[in-house]
């Protein structure tokens, strides 16, 4: 594979860490991250979330809910969801705090306020290389299935953008191909690092 890939949604859980999954098992270059103040996961009600800090480790909140309440959790996917993230990495990670890991050819992002919140840090940073980067957004709504479903049509837009010899001079192309084979309507920026 020819570019580094990251992953971003809210709280690096479920839909950029579906995407994540699949792409580190096709091969590709491929971290993951969120863009909020905190992890949030469902609780017993809407009123009770589970908030965790980024960087608490995905074992730690599954032993934790696993201590709460095994039946509820295991039903509404969440145990099976940080079981599966702790097999990909140790903790969460927040996008704002991810200079250290380098830069990124494409970033996906799976919600439009993410997709402005990655835009506006990355016009924030210090562009000392001008490389560019290619921004999109997938509206994926957070649910376990359609994470799964955003992972596999992020994989085939991915997999277009590895294939033109230029993704620069191409892409307006390759986005209006995607949006009429799947009918979804994609965001795009392109930025610099």
């Amino acid at each position: 594979m020819k570019f580094r890939y990251a992953m971003v949604c809210s709280s690096n859980q479920n839909r950029s860490m579906e995407a994540h999954f699949l792409f580190k098992r096709q091969g590709f270059d491929v971290s993951s991250y969120g863009t909020g103040t905190h992890v949030k996961l469902p609780g017993p009600s809407l009123r009770e979330p589970n908030v965790y800090e980024f960087g608490t480790p995905y074992k730690y909140m599954l032993d934790e809910l696993r201590r709460k309440d095994p039946e509820l959790y295991k039903r509404n996917g969440i145990l099976p969801m940080l079981k599966r993230n702790a097999a990909v990495k140790l903790a969460p990670q927040r996008w704002q705090e991810n200079a250290a890991d380098g830069i990124f050819d494409v970033v996906i992002t799976f919600e439009e306020k993410v997709f402005d919140m990655v835009v506006e840090d990355l016009h924030n940073r210090d562009h000392v290389l001008l490389k560019t980067v290619l921004i999109v957004n997938l509206e994926v709504k957070d649910n376990h299935e359609e994470a799964a479903i955003g992972a596999r049509l992020t994989l085939d837009l991915c997999q277009e953008i590895e294939a033109v010899e230029s993704w620069e001079e191409s892409i307006d192309d390759l986005i209006a191909g995607f949006e009429k084979q799947h009918r979804r309507k994609l965001l795009y920026n392109i930025s610099f690092y």
